[in-house]
């Protein structure tokens, strides 16, 4: 039990409780059973990121070690959408856009979970049905003042920005879901500890026994300042090519390298500490250990051998200035404007004019390794003529 312990408290920003835990691992252990494990994902997005993979990776370490892990797709919940950390109301999403990006959930997390050893339920298996006398009864579980304290609701509230009433309902909600499934313990972010502690409170009021929190930490985005996120967009999918990978991450802030390699790789903790002790002397160079961080992640989501070729497809094309191996082809036909503008929106390698001009004014467009900086100015093209947008897009030009 000890060692079971120390590996699922590993990592963890918090446990509710370290004792509650052992006792449950001794208890199931003489019952002949495993625990059962839950982790619910709202599918707000189609894609996975970094991010998601901290809370992930712990749920594998209790599947290796004998535990029943139950991953909850958020199908109703997620039409809701989750307020924590917002700031105003989640845009409510349709049944078929939750549906659409549930389906890519699955697949994803077969990535780090044991497909096998990995029970998937929608709650809107046990949602969908209550009648609405069981949602009020679901409702006297917590007063507005209790849902209040949370601090994205409490902000709210002393600003005068609307909380509408189906937003109380979300952690009621996740909390049902450990009651339908009888959880013994549950997985989340630090964003989530109101929604794991209402869970647990509710569970009490059901009559169960409540569900041990397991509270993983936040993983910071690119950017070095707030929570990865896809809206922020300074994330690293786990479905993204292993070029798009490798090179996200290595502009990572050197500060993130220690964090990043404890969070989203298998070096062992030992040595992710002596990489950081000669980051800190000066015998590492922190371009190098980034080279390790990326080509380590790259190999845990892809075939095997994947993280050494994106570092050397890096290497080539970052530091020797050669080309990918694989540049995307584009048909170029007449009418598209004839202006470097024109010829970046009409590729579709920017998302606006206003973006177009913008890298093009800063010299981040390349034609044929010549820098283009009039973006009203005409340009060259000739079958074959390769363009570069910022440091990663290339695209060769057909005619």
């Amino acid at each position: 039990m000890p060692e079971q312990l120390e590996r699922i408290c590993r990592g963890a920003d918090r446990v509710v409780s370290v004792p509650e835990m052992l006792g449950k691992l001794t208890a199931v252990a003489d019952e002949g059973r495993p625990l059962r494990v839950k982790l619910g994902l709202d599918p707000s997005a189609p894609d996975i990121h970094l991010g998601h993979t901290v809370v992930l990776r712990k749920l594998r370490d209790f599947q290796d070690l004998g535990h029943e892990v139950h991953l909850v797709i958020g199908d109703f919940t997620g039409r809701i959408g989750d307020p924590s950390g917002k700031s105003e109301t989640r845009r409510q999403l349709g049944a078929e856009e939750v549906a659409a990006n549930a389906a890519t959930y699955v697949r994803q997390v077969h990535k780090i979970l044991d497909p096998e050893r990995t029970t998937v339920r929608f709650n809107s298996e046990w949602l969908a049905p209550l009648r609405f006398a069981e949602v009020v009864a679901l409702a006297s579980r917590a007063t507005v003042a209790r849902l209040l304290e949370r601090d994205d609701f409490a902000t709210r509230f002393r600003d005068g920005r609307p909380i509408h009433v189906h937003e109380f309902f979300y952690a009621l909600m996740q909390g049902y879901d450990s009651v339908a499934l009888r959880a013994d313990v549950e997985l989340g972010g630090t964003d989530q500890t109101f929604n794991l502690m209402m869970a647990r409170e509710i569970q009490r009021d059901y009559g169960q026994a409540p569900e041990t929190v397991v509270i993983m930490p936040l993983l910071v985005g690119l950017d070095g300042v707030q929570k990865m996120s896809k809206s922020l967009g300074n994330y690293v999918g786990i479905d993204e090519s292993p070029q798009q990978m490798f090179g996200k991450l290595m502009s990572l802030p050197d500060t993130l390298i220690r964090p990043y390699l404890l969070a989203c790789t298998r070096v062992p903790p030992q040595e992710v500490e002596a990489m950081t002790d000669g980051i800190a002397s000066g015998t590492l160079n922190p371009r190098d250990a980034k080279l390790m961080l990326a080509e380590a992640v790259v190999e845990l989501y892809h075939a095997p051998g994947t993280g050494a070729w994106a570092r050397e497809e890096f290497l080539r094309v970052f530091s020797r200035g050669a080309l990918p191996a694989e540049v995307p082809e584009r048909r170029l036909t007449d009418g598209w404007g004839r202006t470097a503008v024109d010829l970046l929106v009409t590729l579709a390698l920017v998302a606006s004019r206003s973006e177009a001009r913008r890298l093009v004014q800063q010299g981040g467009v390349e034609i044929d390794g010549m820098r283009v900086t009039d973006p009203a100015g005409g340009v060259a093209l000739s079958d074959g003529s390769v363009v570069k947008v910022g440091k990663r897009a290339f695209c060769r030009i057909r005619l």
